[in-house]
């Protein structure tokens, strides 16, 4: 059985949300042209990514921008918009998927470019898609707990490196339509960085007040979805079902403490795909058209999907309107997690 867990927050809120956008856009009309030759042997049609995927494109950073310099470019876009004192931040947390090396973290080149206190605890925490969401609680927490005045999160991702080196190996000669489906993931994914800066209630009214949610596992399909910045290789469809799954059970496990079935104004999902967002708001009853759509023009950007859809809709969202964060990583883990604007 998957482990679930419910929670709940007293003090904490979003005071602010940013995204960057990284500036050459890659559509997939020209990836469909790069594995012309690989399709036509293969017999392969194209246009999936578009038709099937829903993804026009996708954003690359200039070679010379690293994944830390991405994610602390959102972060000081996040501390400006909060209009705080930097000094002030007791914990940054960085959620990255993509590194340029095993150690030492993120987090650390973040701190350090923002120019944060010796005394900001900063740390990656690292969990697939869903690493943003589980900062938004472990920073809820100690936000709650009294322990930091303020806290800041932030993700840079680049699939750059990683649709290089995937577009190389479909080209060989000997590429295989198996390969193609193998790595098609791959190719939805995108590049941005987005941040958020927390604050207790009692120190901002204006924070928009982080209610809670509910987390579930099923770490029995952690090899569903196994990737590195030069590969990543996806069950599909397997992948597809198991997360449908596993966000209907957690929907199902929070009836009973959240009303998420009537009153909620805005979802905000992890952007993967047409098929992916279609198939979800029919499993769990979800209105469509409260669900705005980033992946036709940034694609999949990870742990960053969820914070910069928020970012791009943050100023049509009404005071004390619902927003339910959706996540979902692979391994699998998902979160769902309330905000009250």
């Amino acid at each position: 059985m998957s482990g679930n867990s419910v929670f709940r927050h007293q003090h904490s809120g979003v005071l602010s949300i940013a995204a960057v956008e990284a500036p050459h856009v890659v559509t997939s009309e020209w990836i469909d042209e790069q594995l012309a030759e690989t399709y036509q042997r293969n017999g392969l049609r194209s246009g999936l990514l578009a038709g099937l995927a829903g993804i026009e494109e996708r954003r690359w950073w200039n070679t010379d921008i690293s994944f830390a310099d991405a994610a602390a470019m959102a972060g000081k876009a996040a501390i400006e918009r909060a209009g705080i004192d930097s000094s002030e931040i007791g914990v940054l947390i960085s959620t990255s998927v993509c590194k340029e090396h095993l150690e030492p973290s993120i987090a650390c080149s973040v701190h350090h470019q923002l120019g944060l206190s010796s005394a900001c605890l900063n740390f990656d925490i690292g969990n697939a898609c869903l690493g943003f969401v589980n900062a938004m609680h472990v920073a809820g927490t100690m936000l709650d707990a009294g322990t930091v005045k303020y806290a800041l999160i932030v993700d840079g991702e680049g699939s750059r490196y990683t649709q290089e080196a995937t577009l190389n190996r479909l080209r060989s000669p000997d590429s295989t339509a198996g390969d193609v489906f193998a790595e098609f993931a791959s190719l939805t994914l995108g590049s941005g960085a987005a941040a958020m800066v927390m604050a207790r209630s009692d120190r901002h009214k204006e924070v928009h007040k982080f209610v809670g949610g509910v987390t579930r596992a099923a770490t029995q399909h952690n090899s569903l979805c196994v990737g590195s910045l030069d590969r990543m290789t996806t069950d599909t469809h397997g992948l597809l079902v198991a997360g449908l799954d596993l966000a209907a059970d957690a929907w199902a496990d929070a009836a009973d403490d959240f009303n998420w079935s009537q009153g909620l104004d805005w979802y905000i999902v992890h952007q993967v795909s047409k098929v992916h967002t279609t198939m979800l708001c029919d499993r769990l009853g979800i209105n469509s058209a409260k669900v705005p759509l980033t992946f036709p023009q940034y694609g999949n950007v990870g742990p960053a999907a969820i914070p910069i859809t928020l970012a791009k809709v943050q100023d049509d969202i009404q005071p004390g309107q619902r927003v339910l964060c959706m996540g979902i990583g692979s391994g699998l883990n998902t979160s769902l997690t309330e905000i009250l604007w």
